[in-house]
């Protein structure tokens, strides 16, 4: 029962995400409609930017306390299509593809594969005028950033061979090949997976706080709804295939 309630929990908190993401959609594409050329346009830009940034933040703050409770399923969320789970980086989006979204964007349709239908009829004219100073920016990013997912990733794949591989092997031997006696090993090896979502989540936010700092408001404005678009796209995709699967 207890196993229940976290995984609702869970896929509560995974559904209300969603539902906020096209809430926040709309509120983007709203604004980016309505801007004016004047100071209070980018005042309230701003406090939009602000608003869904700090969403991100929430989400990701109560996605590390679930974590701490059960951290697997994060890694495959029942609630995303095999396809959207095929594509995670550490139970979210790989930050660098924040960044590569923005080359697409601006037209360098060769950073990004297979978004080309997505970004049809997208408001983006600002995005397509970046500064030399903005690109150079987001280029410097983009190295941090892929030096810290490397990083991560290294992590992750030490935990699965040091912490999973070799303390569970120990204990099967011990203990005659029973399966019975690893719950101490696993839990410990949940712990550290959960240190590095977190970890991950941060480096996402980090990312996210960065793009839209180099942006201007109304760049911003149309960098995250082109990004929320993107998501859509492959849940779609995601249904479309399953349901072709399916027939």
């Amino acid at each position: 029962m207890a196993s229940d309630s976290k995984k609702s929990d869970r896929e509560e908190q995974e559904c209300a995400w969603k539902s906020l993401q096209h809430e926040e959609l709309t509120e983007l594409e709203d604004a980016a409609a309505q801007v004016k050329d004047c100071e209070k346009d980018e005042e309230k830009l701003t406090q939009l930017i602000e608003k869904i940034i700090q969403h991100f933040q929430e989400n990701s703050d109560k996605r590390i306390r679930l974590a701490r409770k059960d951290v697997s399923p994060f890694f495959a969320p029942a609630t995303c299509s095999p396809l959207e789970n095929s594509v995670l980086w550490i139970a979210g989006c790989r930050p660098s593809s924040f960044i590569r979204l923005i080359y697409a964007l601006c037209g360098f349709e060769e950073e990004v594969q297979g978004t080309d239908r997505c970004l049809e009829g997208m408001a983006t004219k600002d995005l397509s005028k970046l500064s030399g100073e903005q690109l150079s920016m987001i280029n410097e990013l983009q190295g941090n950033i892929i030096r810290e997912e490397r990083r991560i990733s290294g992590k992750l794949a030490s935990l699965q061979e040091e912490i999973v591989d070799q303390p569970l092997v120990g204990k099967m031997k011990k203990e005659g090949h029973g399966c019975d006696k690893a719950d101490e090993a696993l839990d410990d090896h949940s712990g550290h997976m959960a240190d590095v979502i977190e970890e991950a989540d941060k480096l996402r936010m980090k990312t996210l706080k960065e793009i839209v700092k180099i942006l201007e408001p109304v760049q911003a404005v149309e960098y995250l709804a082109a990004a929320k678009k993107i998501r859509f796209c492959v849940q779609q995709w995601g249904e479309k295939r399953d349901q072709q699967h399916k027939e």
